[in-house]
């Protein structure tokens, strides 16, 4: 097996830009970067990101979602030259009734997405608009990097990381379910699907994974689902890489969900040994697969009878 152990940069004496949304993933990217010698400006999306941020930020800020010249100018005055994108945005916050008032673009925002809201031939799916902001950013000298730049140990490695043995059953709704979700990445709908006995249940959209998965709880209360999330194929890695934490894992043992498979080297896990720990705790499996052709691949020692 190839090495894939992350490699650490130093980072001693520069500032790293950390545009915080909602989550624990902002905080493990902070940490990782002042533990490996780096300082942080953290600027966190106005109603998302975590109040336990603030104490890790050498300086601080905070804005609304599509003041992407403020966000800009503030990296700026504070010498960065690198920033990365870390947690989720909800976008049902964003849709709320009056959710503008809260986050009214400024000039160089209004300037960014106005195209994609005028042109019938740009949209405003996630790769679209997120693209946008980046290349509003390299026009100001100030490059959006992937988090695992900075943090790379976050990565999923590969193999059986958790919970029982998986069995042939759900490894045959793994591997269904693996196609689904790659083609659901692929037109940048969402990232996850739950299925049971190779029938979809619910596909993940603008409700978030762990929504998706409560759904599907709700439609098969006698449980038993598989959860896959993936990355997509045209993954961009500065932003929107797969997450998962231990409030993944509450979700699908709250729905009755068994297993969770996600995919190797491109799904970040925060906390990784809280997540085993909470796993291994709920009964919950999870399992770390590289992609070939849409199939997972496992060992044979990784299946139950």
């Amino acid at each position: 097996m190839a090495d894939r152990s992350p490699s650490f940069e130093s980072l001693q004496g520069e500032t790293i830009g950390v545009l915080a949304g909602w989550g624990r993933f902002p905080v493990a990217v902070a940490e990782a970067i002042r533990a490996r010698g780096g300082r942080t400006a953290i600027l966190a999306i106005r109603d998302h990101a975590d109040a336990a941020l603030e104490p890790l930020a050498d300086v601080h800020g905070q804005i609304g979602v599509a003041e992407i010249g403020g966000a800009i100018d503030f990296f700026r005055r504070h010498g960065v030259r690198r920033v990365t994108m870390a947690g989720k945005i909800h976008k049902k916050k964003i849709f709320a009734r009056r959710a503008w008032m809260r986050h009214l673009p400024d000039w160089t925002g209004l300037r960014t997405f106005w195209p994609h809201f005028i042109s019938r031939r740009r949209d405003n799916r996630d790769d679209s608009l997120l693209g946008a902001i980046a290349g509003a950013f390299d026009a100001r000298g100030v490059s959006i990097c992937p988090a695992t730049d900075f943090a790379p140990d976050l990565l999923a490695p590969d193999g059986h990381l958790a919970g029982p043995a998986i069995t042939a059953r759900h490894l045959e709704d793994v591997a269904f379910g693996w196609q689904l979700a790659k083609e659901l990445g692929r037109l940048d709908i969402g990232q996850t699907v739950v299925v049971k006995d190779r029938a979809p249940l619910a596909l993940e959209a603008i409700e978030g994974t762990d929504e998706c998965i409560r759904r599907a709880g709700r439609l098969c209360p006698t449980g038993g689902m598989t959860v896959v999330k993936v990355a997509k194929p045209q993954q961009d890695h500065r932003f929107d890489m797969p997450t998962i934490g231990v409030g993944t894992l509450e979700s699908l043992a709250a729905a009755g969900a068994s297993v969770l498979a996600i995919e190797a080297g491109r799904t970040i896990l925060v906390d990784q040994s809280a997540i085993e720990a909470s796993a291994s705790r709920l009964g919950i499996t999870i399992v770390s697969c590289h992609d070939d052709g849409g199939l997972p691949l496992f060992d044979a020692a990784d299946l139950a009878a």
